[in-house]
């Protein structure tokens, strides 16, 4: 049996925090400064209204985290979250645990009243893609996501 679990991180689970958002980042090619990466993930930690990080474990071994940043929807009528980050260690990844660790993470966006959760993957990642697919997100068609840094 898979035992996987999630626990809200809080700002005393910094320190091993930071090497796993330093991994994504490097993963994905996000160019930030460790001061940088730091203070934002500093006051996502101390600020639950704007979200929240999840430790993600097997058994009692750190593996991954995932995050929600809350924003508010006027076509989903409430809250909605994005996935903004989820790194699953590469050592972990095809065991079953990111979909069990979405699937917790859902549960906990619905006792936070959030109404939709939206992520963004990367067109290369077919394996994401796949596990996304399977927890029911779905592409919009309709729409494309735009960024601009202010």
């Amino acid at each position: 049996m898979l035992n996987v679990k999630i626990q809200l991180a809080l700002e005393n689970n910094l320190a091993k925090l930071l090497p796993f958002v330093r991994a994504y980042h490097e993963f994905e090619g996000l160019n930030l400064s460790e001061k940088v990466r730091e203070e934002a993930v500093r006051k996502l930690l101390s600020h639950q209204s704007l979200g929240g990080i999840w430790l993600i474990y097997r058994d009692i071994e750190l593996v991954g985290y995932i995050v929600l940043c809350v924003g508010f929807s006027l076509e989903f009528a409430g809250l909605d979250a994005f996935v903004d980050e989820f790194y699953i260690h590469p050592s972990f990844r095809a065991k079953g645990i990111g979909a069990k660790a979405l699937a917790l993470v859902k549960a906990e966006a619905r006792k936070m009243k959030i109404r939709a959760l939206h992520l963004e993957v990367a067109r290369a990642n077919i394996q994401a893609q796949g596990l996304y697919a399977k927890a029911n997100f779905k592409a919009r068609e309709k729409y494309v996501l735009m960024s601009v840094n202010l």
